[in-house]
């Protein structure tokens, strides 16, 4: 009996499909979408995705398809987001760029070809940003793409996904969320070893919002019946079934393998593993067509006619017929372009094991050599990291060297800095195998070092960095190169301070000291900028000595060398004066627009947005930081120095009281997605936005923010507002002795006293624990320090005035919130002016000034209403209640006050229904459900369920709820 090579059945798989065309569903309604596919190999995600696939263009969804390369973490970067483009430029035309095919030729290299042609882009320097920018291009595209019908983009093999391809798919996952694309990609589980670089990638997908995960399992015996009776056009024997079903464990690709390999009751006599079961099909190829099978096994799963023929070196009909003998027995499959593909990536692995030690690089070095001799026998853009691949496969080792050079050169071009890494990392695998490796490349081993080093730092790789810089240091002669020793050593402190290990100092001194001994010139003086621009941040007065001295030495030498950070500090150390340094450093932004140096325009724009803000002029600030991400966008380094603009942007608006686009521009932040403590600032401002919304998500956000606690090192200005974000998570937990654990652990921080932005917070949320805790030492504390803190700017001001507040007592207290009151309306910032009125309202009450209480409740409430402060509104709604007054907050009672949950479990509650029932109608715990009712009850001033429900009856507070606005 014969039977057919694949069966035409998707057997035992429809709850999977349902899955995903409920996915599609999902997308189809804006939902942005991603189903990761996982099983192991040959157990059926292709044919999954394949069947999908057509329903989903029945359904009028667009697809496109891509494949991840079996060249590993140093090959091709972007390569199934390559092939879906494409697809999308052969369908659409390169009009469906939107005029941005010079930045897409980065994927597409014949964009930069043809009769019209876009010019090839320049080489770009060394940044992650216009990576960034490329990311954004792609996500722009599949939105515009997705506008007018459904967009599945099917990405498989993510198991050999190169860095960059997961760094894409990341972001189009966690950032981009486009609507109406679903994302679908596919990955063998038995690929993820334990150090498998896809391990943690999928761990971190899985905490994404929209992303599921299915899981194929292996076919039963029943499904292995099924396929047996299609591949064979009859109802197999049982106890070939059993056989087939007992050696596969029902994989479907191992059935269909055995099955085609002869009848079902031969295949007992084939061997156990799977590659003789598979070279038992090649065998019976004629022996032709095995040589170009075993020759198409080294070129890799996918091969091109025109360079099989040139590595064959066979008469054109002789090639035809091999090639077609192995397409007849669905071992290669040809496409619609003229290349091949082999069936399964498991044939082409079996059939390249096979090949003998000789016949293994002498075949590889045919395909290096060919495709340097001719690199459009590839796909454009493939032939730098092919060639490199091949000489290493072919263990030419000096060859494999120099194309490994070139292709992380390549790589860069691409802002495809991890696969620049990975490639300069295999260079400095090879240089002890080739003895004249220096002469070659033309560069030392500390210069690949050094290269790999600053490729790792703008690939976000600060640890393999770290590591790097520590094997340079032993490599470098301080003696003999000072200046080069120092550099590394600038680089090291940089990252132990980036990964939060250490300050640096101890290394960034070090790097000084060699520096100091070094006659004046250019690389010296920025040497001494970088040191002191970090220094800033730990000993300013080094810092500014440091400054001044390069700032000097620079003008000795009559250069103008870039020296804003050195200016940077310098204006930072007239922190005594008015403006803090504002006119300076509008000279300084001026300056550099003026001379075009787009790169100081945007650093100036951080750090002129950063003062404003400290000097309370908050829209400018907004505004100095909106100017700084349309000109960082505009350069292509929105997701470098671009990144701290978007936080100190939302920074602003947070004051501003515009928390929408303040959540907004934390979101554009978080794109970023940096390693280490540079991810920090808009981390901690959104936790503490969501915390003073009583948005659902705060506590995860405020875990992950105070998490960055536990390392060993934080610069002050991002650890003293981490302290502060740590007591207030307490105090709106009603948790008061973690809330005073937190408090002294905020006390007891050396730089408080020193930093009066950072410390006059921290200071506000210890006073509000000490009185809320009833705690006089811990009051008395807060009063120490906050006699010698400077209040310079308006939100120290008030801050010192609502510490004041806090801790006076009796008559003084109202007269102390009045002025407390006055400071914040000076400010400007509405969230915390809302806190101090109703603060004020409780001491009027005491005084018995209801007039007073009246205004100052109501205000409050209309605050915490515009803004989107639950917590707020619901303290002002019951401090009304408490004093008896009408009317003082907006809307229903209860209405307002009880937050989307508690309305659900009210609901319940009026039904009659246990605390025990709701946590099973609401799949929460019976503990979480019996807390919801304890504070519905306290909310609604009531005393029992019973009160609770007919009060909710009267007020018709039990309608479906609406999402919180």
């Amino acid at each position: 009996m014969t039977a057919r090579a694949a069966s035409t059945v998707l057997v035992g798989r429809q709850p999977e499909l349902a899955a995903l065309r409920d996915a599609l569903a999902r997308a189809r309604a804006g939902e942005p979408t991603t189903v990761l596919v996982g099983g192991e190999a040959g157990v059926g995600k292709t044919r999954l995705a394949e069947e999908f696939g057509r329903s989903a263009t029945d359904a009028g969804a667009r697809l496109l398809v891509g494949q991840c390369l079996e060249l590993g973490e140093a090959g091709l970067p972007f390569a199934p987001f390559a092939a879906a483009l494409r697809a999308v430029l052969r369908r659409d035309g390169p009009g469906v760029f939107d005029g941005y095919e010079a930045e897409f030729a980065r994927l597409l290299p014949e964009l930069a070809r043809g009769p019209v042609g876009v010019a090839a882009p320049a080489p770009a320097p060394v940044s992650d940003a216009p990576r960034g920018y490329l990311f954004d291009l792609v996500a722009e595209l599949f939105e515009r793409l997705a506008a007018g019908q459904p967009l599945v983009l099917v990405i498989e093999d993510l198991h050999w996904a190169d860095r960059s391809t997961r760094d894409l798919i990341a972001f189009l996952v966690r950032a981009a969320r486009t609507a109406r694309l679903l994302l679908v990609c596919t990955y063998r589980t038995d690929e993820l070893h334990r150090g498998h670089p896809l391990r943690p990638f999928l761990a971190e997908l899985d905490r994404a919002r929209g992303v599921e995960r299915i899981e194929l399992g292996r076919l039963d015996r029943d499904g292995t019946g099924a396929i047996l009776a299609d591949l064979l056009g009859a109802e197999p024997l049982a106890r070939a079934v059993d056989h087939i079903h007992d050696r596969t464990q029902g994989n479907p690709f191992f059935i269909e393998e055995l099955a085609a390999a002869g009848g079902p009751v031969g295949c007992a006599a084939l061997p156990e593993t799977l590659r003789d079961l598979l070279l038992a099909r090649v065998d019976r190829l004629p022996d032709p067509a095995q040589r170009v099978l075993r020759i198409a096994a080294a070129g890799g799963t996918r091969f091109a006619h025109q360079l099989i023929a040139e590595v064959a070196g066979l008469p054109e009909p002789e090639l035809e017929d091999a090639l077609r003998a192995t397409v007849a027995a669905q071992l290669v499959v040809a496409d619609p372009e003229g290349d091949y593909e082999f069936r399964h990536a498991l044939v082409r692995e079996a059939v390249h094991d096979e090949l003998l030690p000789g016949e293994h690089a002498r075949l590889h070095a045919r395909f290096a050599a060919a495709i340097e001799a001719q690199p459009h026998l590839v796909v454009a853009g493939r032939a730098p990291a092919e060639i490199a691949h091949h000489w290493y496969a072919a263990h030419d080792h000096p060859r494999a060297l120099v194309t490994a050079r070139t292709a992380a050169r390549a790589a860069a071009d691409r802002y495809a800095y991890a696969e620049q890494s990975r490639l300069l990392e295999r260079v400095l695998e090879l240089w002890e195998l080739v003895p004249d490796a220096a002469d070659r490349l033309d560069m030392d081993h500390l210069a690949v070092l050094e290269e790999t080093i600053a490729a790792a730092t703008t690939a976000g790789d600060y640890q393999r960095a770290l590591t790097l810089t520590r094997a340079a240091l032993t490599e470098v002669d301080t003696d003999a190169e000072p200046l080069r020793a120092a550099r590394l050593l600038d680089r090291r402190g940089r990252m132990l301070a980036m990964l939060g290990t250490s300050d640096g100092t101890t290394e960034l001194r070090e790097a000084y000291r060699l520096a100091s001994g070094v006659p004046d010139g250019p690389e010296r003086v920025r040497l001494l900028t970088d040191i002191a621009a970090h220094l800033i941040r730990i000993d300013p007065e080094q810092a500014g000595a440091l400054a001044a001295e390069a700032t000097a030495a620079a003008e000795a030498l009559g250069e103008d060398l870039g020296l804003l950070p050195a200016r940077i500090v310098l204006i930072c150390r007239t922190a005594a004066s008015v403006d803090l340094g504002l006119a300076e450093l509008r000279r300084v932004a001026e300056r550099a627009r003026a001379a075009g140096n787009a790169p100081a325009l945007v650093s100036a724009l951080v750090h002129l947005s950063d003062v404003l803000f400290e000097l309370g002029r908050y829209a400018e600030s907004a505004d100095a930081a909106a100017a700084g991400v349309t000109e960082a966008r505009r350069v292509g380094i929105s997701r470098s120095t671009g990144a701290y603009l978007l936080s100190n942007q939302a920074e602003a608006l947070i004051a501003l009281g515009r928390w929408d686009e303040a959540d907004a521009a934390c979101a554009d932040a978080a794109r970023i997605d940096l390693p280490g403590v540079s991810g920090l600032h808009w981390l901690q401002l959104r936790a503490g936005l969501r915390l003073a919304q009583g948005h659902p998500a705060a506590d995860e956000l405020v875990g992950r923010a105070l998490g960055f606690l536990a390392r060993p090192y934080l610069w002050p200005n991002h650890r003293l507002p981490l302290r502060e974000l740590r007591i207030e998570a307490a105090l709106a937990a009603d948790d008061r002795a973690e809330a005073v654990r937190a408090a002294h652990a905020a006390l007891a921080d050396e730089r408080l006293p020193q930093l009066p932005r950072e410390g006059w917070p921290v200071l506000s949320a210890v006073a509000r624990t000490a009185v809320r805790a009833g705690d006089p030492e811990l009051a008395a504390a807060v009063s120490a320090l906050a006699a010698g803190l400077p209040a310079r700017c308006p939100a120290e001001r008030a801050h010192a005035a609502q510490v004041g507040a806090l801790l006076a007592a009796g008559g003084p207290a109202l007269a102390a919130w009045r002025a407390a009151v006055a400071a914040w309306r000076a400010d400007g910032q509405p969230y915390p002016l809302g806190r101090a009125l109703l603060a004020l309202a409780e001491a009027a009450a005491a005084a018995g000034e209801r007039d007073e209480v009246a205004a100052a409740v109501g205000e409050a409430a209309a605050i915490a209403d515009r803004l989107g402060a639950v917590p707020l509104g619901e303290q002002a709604a019951t401090l009304a209640r408490r004093v008896g007054l009408r009317g003082a907050t907006r809307g229903r009672p209860g209405a307002d006050l009880l937050t989307l949950r508690e309305r659900e479990v009210l609901r319940l509650v009026a039904e009659g229904h246990s605390n025990s029932r709701i946590a099973e109608q609401l799949f929460i715990s019976p503990k979480t459900a019996s807390v919801h009712v304890s504070r519905i009850i306290a909310k609604l001033g009531v005393s029992n369920r019973v009160e609770a429900a007919a009060l909710a009856h009267r007020l018709g507070l039990l309608g479906e709820p609406t999402a919180p606005r």
